[in-house]
């Protein structure tokens, strides 16, 4: 029997370090972090929407 999802609700929280702290890379400086960081967010958040549009495009086939 198929089960219907009819509301999802994802919530994120992302916060930038402070400078100072060592993020869990053990990089100790703010600045390199976040550069070197950004991309891999946007590859994430590419992969999450393609995702998504899969499951809509498969759903509306239905």
């Amino acid at each position: 029997m198929p089960i219907e999802i009819r509301e999802l609700v994802i919530r994120a929280r992302v916060e930038e370090p402070q400078s100072g702290q060592s993020g869990p890379a053990g990089t100790s400086s703010g600045g390199g972090a976040t550069s070197s960081s950004q991309p891999d967010i946007q590859q994430i958040v590419a992969a999450c929407t393609e995702e998504v549009m899969r499951l809509l495009k498969k759903q509306k086939e239905r």
